[in-house]
């Protein structure tokens, strides 16, 4: 298993922290998404690293923006 700590800008409420989960989660090989909205963090656990052009379309998706790993 591989964790990922990845940036996101743009999260508010408990809405985004859905919204980014439910898309980063939808991901293939992504067992577990913990987002920490205070420090704008999404921690992803995956079976192996991810492609992070995934991750940002994902976060996109969701209405946010990635600023990176």
């Amino acid at each position: 298993m591989v964790t990922t700590t990845y940036q996101v800008k743009g999260m508010t409420c408990g809405h985004c922290v859905s919204a980014v989960s439910a898309e980063v989660g939808a991901l293939p090989g992504v067992t577990d998404v913990a987002v920490d909205l205070a420090a704008g963090q999404v921690n992803v656990t995956s079976e192996q690293p991810l492609d992070e052009n995934a991750v940002r379309a994902a976060v996109d998706e969701a209405g946010y923006e990635l600023l990176g790993a």
